[in-house]
C-alpha cells in the first residue's frame, strides 16, 4: 500500500489523553479497494453517539466513547477482568484521501470508515476508438 495513509508515528501519536479513566487503542484494518481505503476498527461497546472522527490538517483522529455497564460505587465485583475505557487512534491521511467525502458507520462493536480516494489516483479505463 503506497503512503495515502499511514499511522503517524511521530510526536503526535504519543500524544496523551487529558481526561481520566482507562484509554485504549483501537486494533484497525486498513484495506485498499479500487476507489477507497477502509479503516476497519475494533471499538467494543461504543455506540454511533458516542463517536467522533475529526480530520485537520492532514490527521484523521477517531475517538469512541464507551459506558461502563456498572456503577463501580454500588457494584460490589467478586471477579473484575473486563475493563471499559474509550478508544483513540490517530492517522496520518495523505494527498490521496478525497477528505470531503469521508464517512463512517459503527455496527457490533467494529466502526468502518471510508476514505474515498482523490479522482486523481483513481485508476482510469481509456477508450481505444477504431480508425477509419
Amino acid at each position: 500500500m503506497d503512503t495515502a495513509l499511514e499511522k503517524r508515528e511521530t510526536a503526535a501519536a504519543q500524544i496523551e489523553p487529558t481526561h481520566g479513566g482507562r484509554s485504549y487503542v483501537p486494533n484497525v484494518d486498513i484495506l485498499e479497494k479500487k476507489d477507497e481505503l477502509l479503516l476497519v476498527a475494533d471499538v467494543p461497546g461504543a455506540r454511533a453517539d458516542g463517536v467522533n472522527i475529526d480530520y485537520e490538517r492532514g490527521c484523521l483522529t477517531i475517538q469512541a466513547a464507551v459506558t461502563p455497564r456498572q456503577d463501580d460505587d454500588r457494584t460490589n465485583y467478586l471477579v473484575q477482568e473486563y475493563g471499559v475505557g474509550n478508544y483513540s487512534r490517530t492517522f496520518q491521511v495523505g494527498e490521496g484521501i478525497d477528505s470531503h467525502k469521508i464517512t463512517a458507520e459503527i455496527a457490533d462493536g467494529v466502526l468502518t470508515v471510508h476514505l474515498p480516494k482523490a479522482e486523481k489516483l483513481r485508476p482510469r479505463k481509456i477508450e481505444v476508438k477504431a480508425c477509419g
